[in-house]
């Protein structure tokens, strides 16, 4: 059993959110609690629902209608429901949103001025024309701008979808086109690593090739004006509408709140719908019970708006906690803008990436030596599994006093299966538990449940943050394709995994990237481990290689400066996951490239990898941060023998 490296103190634990929801349903441990959760999910989202305040404008006619296959369950049919209502439930002068920039910009906004700055928006928006169902698209940095045009859209009953301002113009069109909104909410440009980035051409590109938007607002966040000057544009002033107090339509639980994308670098991008009232119930069960977050908190993520942690942090706003926002690099100010932040603005809450803190370690940064972290309680991991170096690294550099709770979901349910708990000790390497309402189990091939090893995380029942259903998909086919046709009737959700004696729960990767020498499944992050233990490896990514008849693992790494790939240091990769894990890990190729291709969120993308070592094209190269890593992978000699 993995050894603990934190635990809750009485005090903490019983003073938290989740103990005292956990007494209140009659439970006195949490395994208890969460098997009533899945044995009894009706009982447990209602008295979820009334715990954590939701207000239904009309009470449903039922909990839970099920209709044969999971996909056609219906969550409190007849109750209606509006999500910004309640993320704009509080009021005061209290701080609801901090924003800063990688250059010690800050801007502050009460829940008071937020409320008018949404309820005059949503005007603009009335008077442009928008009602429930329409969609409005925003192509924003993480900045207030973007939250509040969210909540207006939102308050409505339109569709809010977005996209970062890194995105190229095909990226946005292979999203924006498939669901044609009528407003673009857009920045003059976007300031990232200390330069200035125009995206004026763009903006004109966008809208010329997605007819739909007959308006766009124009926000001056880089100090542009050639988009505000350009006829046919709106201003963010001009969009705000003095007239009218703020109001909420109240929408059918399941009515469309998001759109959401996949990564789309194997396809085009398939557009995900969420509910109103799937995602805040979901989101209020993970920031109140498993993040433990209330009016007091501080919370920040580092993420973009093309990223799901996005509308996560959003949620938060329910709670009453504090937002705060960053747009910027996160390695600005020699990698330390973040820990800055953090200390400046007395962040409870900080969540980030697994890359973001194993490059942190990798660049010799020790926030506990240099900032004042007293304020931080708990440190959130995701994106990718979260090495169990890396949870040595959280505790000896940033804090020993810290809940660390990696968490891994994704897009696909805008929350997670597998998260953290305040009641719980976080042990090295894992994730602390399966979340509420979450029926998970790790499946077989044959569908066959397993423990103690791993393979592929599903869930067995329904829960109501899964996707009302794809955009124009009418018969859920793409939808079916997508989680059921692996194991008919059960959700599979691409991840593998390993629930592990503690409970706990160790995530390998993508299933679909597992590597399969002999006939052995190997979960690339097994390798990831180790290799970047290394110093003279900054980071890696492995596929596996069709080579006579069989598969070979090859691992290319990205060198420090001034490290070369020779015999020794090859030796020593190898050695070192032979040491660590089974000499089946072993490469059978190792190569040393500049640069691993990611997409905008920040993943790698191993699929895109091979298909490229295969000779295969890679469709929808924009959905990358950096596209021309992949010519790197191109027809290698040193994969031809």
């Amino acid at each position: 059993m993995n050894p603990v490296v934190w635990q809750p103190t009485s005090a903490q634990a019983e003073s938290s959110e989740m103990h005292a929801f956990m007494r209140a349903a009659g439970f006195s441990s949490y395994p208890a609690l969460h098997e009533w959760s899945i044995a009894q999910r009706a009982d447990f989202w209602t008295t979820l629902a009334k715990f954590c305040n939701v207000r239904f404008s009309d009470e449903a006619d039922a909990v839970l209608q099920e209709h044969g296959e999971m996909l056609n369950a219906r969550w409190f049919p007849g109750a209606t429901v509006n999500y910004a209502e309640h993320l704009l439930r509080h009021s005061g002068d209290r701080a609801a949103l901090v924003f800063r920039g990688e250059q010690d910009e800050r801007q502050e906004l009460s829940f008071d001025t937020l409320r008018a700055e949404v309820a005059a928006v949503a005007a603009g928006l009335r008077k442009k024309g928008v009602v429930a169902g329409d969609r409005v698209a925003g192509y924003l940095p993480n900045c207030p701008e973007a939250i509040i045009a969210m909540l207006a859209a939102t308050s409505i009953g339109a569709i809010w979808s977005s996209c970062s301002p890194d995105f190229g113009v095909n990226g946005v069109v292979d999203r924006f086109g498939q669901i044609e909104p009528k407003v673009l909410f857009c920045v003059d440009g976007y300031r990232y690593n200390g330069k200035t980035f125009d995206l004026t051409k763009n903006v004109a590109d966008v809208l010329q090739r997605v007819p739909s938007i007959a308006v766009c607002v124009v926000i001056g966040f880089a100090g542009n004006q050639t988009l505000l000057r350009t006829s046919g544009y709106s201003s963010w002033e001009e969009i705000r509408s003095r007239s009218g107090p703020l109001t909420f339509t109240p929408v059918p639980f399941d009515h469309p709140l998001f759109i959401m994308y996949s990564s789309g670098t194997t396809g085009a991008p398939k557009c995900i719908v969420h509910g109103h009232g799937g995602t805040l119930l979901q989101h209020l069960k993970e920031h109140v019970l498993h993040c433990d977050l209330g009016e007091s908190d501080r919370l920040f993520y580092f993420t973009t708006c093309g990223w799901m942690m996005w509308n996560w942090l959003a949620s938060g706003l329910a709670t009453g906690a504090t937002l705060v926002l960053f747009d910027g690099a996160p390695f600005a100010n020699d990698g330390r803008v973040l820990w800055q932040i953090a200390a400046e603005e007395k962040v409870t809450v900080f969540g980030t990436s697994a890359k973001y803190i194993s490059a942190q370690e990798k660049a010799g940064i020790r926030p506990v030596d240099e900032y004042d972290l007293s304020s931080l309680r708990s440190v959130l991991s995701t994106g990718s599994p979260l090495a169990p170096a890396s949870f040595d690294y959280v505790y000896a550099a940033i804090s020993a006093n810290v809940q660390l709770a990696s968490i891994a979901g994704g897009t696909d349910i805008i929350s997670c299966f597998v998260l953290g708990n305040p009641l719980l000790p976080v042990r090295r390497g894992e994730i602390q538990c399966l979340g509420l309402g979450m029926d998970v189990d790790i499946f077989d091939d044959n569908g066959k449940p397993l423990r103690g090893q791993a393979g592929e995380l599903v869930c067995k029942q329904s829960f109501p943050s899964m996707p009302v259903g794809f955009w124009n998909d009418d018969n859920n086919e793409r939808y079916r394709s997508a989680y059921f046709e692996r194991y008919p009737g059960i959700w599979a959700h691409g991840d593998y995994a390993e629930i592990a004696e503690s409970g706990g729960i160790v995530i390998e990767g993508r299933s679909d990237a597992v590597l399969n020498p002999g006939g052995v499944r190997i979960g690339t992050a097994e390798i990831y481990r180790q290799v970047e233990k290394l110093d003279e490896v900054i980071e890696s990514i492995a596929i596996g290689q069709q080579w006579d008849d069989d598969v070979r693992v090859v691992l290319f790494v990205v060198l420090r400066d001034g490290v070369a790939l020779d015999d020794t240091l090859r030796q020593k990769i190898g050695k070192q996951i032979r040491d660590n894990t089974t000499p089946r890990h072993v490469p059978a190729k190792i190569i040393a490239v500049p640069a691993i291709p990611r997409t905008i969120s920040g993943k790698i993308v191993e699929l895109a990898v091979r298909s490229i070592v295969h000779g295969k094209p890679v469709r929808n190269t924009d959905a990358l941060a950096n596209p021309e890593a992949l010519d790197h992978f191109r027809e290698l000699r040193e994969l031809q023998d």
